[in-house]
């Protein structure tokens, strides 16, 4: 297993160093100048210091040569372009802990109620428990986030005001955002769990359980739901990485100092370290949430492991 974990690991590492090379290259060829707008108006030899600073002044190859020697010794992603003196690798640490804080929540709700509605949905099939999940479902897929977030706000801010609009800070501040971002997550694993369910209570040891006089209940939790999740964890990995970048609306409609807040900005302000910095981020979190996945269908169920030609 430790072999299989330090492959897949060297795998990783592979993939986020293409996905870093790419993006560097890809915004250094998009016509114009970084700096251009913000040193228009200054004297000559200011707007040389600020090439030089940046090393803006230099060829392409030599950037990103310091760039990726300064990732790979110090873990230091450089300098914001539109912030002078802001190190990007303390604004993504920073700001990932609010975006970390609502994915984390609107996953961990997410999926608990989506589990949960689709093994209510598949062992009530064809009654209303079941179109009442799927109606959810539909609503949750079809719905965009932003239309769902704006709804949210006026039920519970404008008509009721129980909750605050905007803000950061407490706990009444992450509940909207949080089941704004988590409607997603419930309409699809419910679908997920509901087909699943559907499939695993018509094999033979669930009718062998049945026949032994196995309680409902016991028969669920023993057998349905071990072997019907395992479809549905594999999309856990999109799932996470989906939460976070998802999160870039909701930020912006919710006033939350996330990560989502400053990476719209730098795109706007082509602020290139930063645009690179925090796409490294998520192209890491995903690759990581799919080592992660790997290793829980392990833990769901004993019978898969890693054979010895797999290593």
């Amino acid at each position: 297993m430790s072999r299989y974990i330090i492959k897949r690991v060297g795998y990783m590492l592979l993939t986020l160093w293409i996905i870093t090379t790419l993006t560097f290259f890809l915004m250094h060829s998009i016509p114009g100048d970084p700096l251009a707008h913000m040193a228009k108006n200054l004297p000559e030899q200011i707007k040389i210091n600020y090439y030089k600073k940046y090393g803006l002044d230099q060829p392409v190859l030599v950037q990103y040569g310091k760039f990726m020697k300064n990732i790979l010794t110090e873990g230091n992603l450089g300098e914001s372009l539109r912030y002078p003196g802001r190190s990007v690798t303390n604004t993504i640490l920073k700001n990932a802990k609010v975006s970390g804080r609502l994915g984390l929540q609107a996953i961990a709700i997410g999926v608990t109620i989506g589990i949960t509605l689709g093994i209510v949905a598949a062992l009530n099939r064809n009654k209303w428990p079941d179109y009442l999940v799927m109606f959810i479902a539909i609503l949750g897929v079809t719905v965009p986030m932003f239309i769902i977030a704006a709804l949210l706000q006026y039920v519970f801010t404008v008509k009721f005001e129980l909750l605050p609009t905007t803000g950061w800070g407490k706990f009444k501040h992450t509940i909207l955002p949080t089941a704004a971002m988590c409607l997603g997550s419930i309409a699809t694993y419910g679908r997920y769990m509901r087909s699943n369910v559907l499939e695993v209570i018509n094999q033979d040891y669930i009718l062998t359980a049945q026949a032994k006089g196995v309680t409902p209940f016991n028969v669920v939790r023993k057998h349905v739901l071990r072997n019907a999740i395992l479809p549905a964890i594999t999309i856990l990995g999109p799932q996470i990485a989906g939460v976070f970048t998802g999160s870039f609306v909701i930020e912006r409609i919710f006033g939350i100092p996330g990560l989502g807040f400053y990476y719209i900005n730098s795109i706007n302000d082509r602020d290139f370290t930063m645009i690179i910095g925090t796409t490294v981020f998520y192209a890491a979190l995903f690759v990581v949430s799919q080592l992660v996945v790997d290793l829980l269908y392990g833990v769901v169920d004993p019978r898969i492991r890693v054979s010895k030609n797999s290593r």
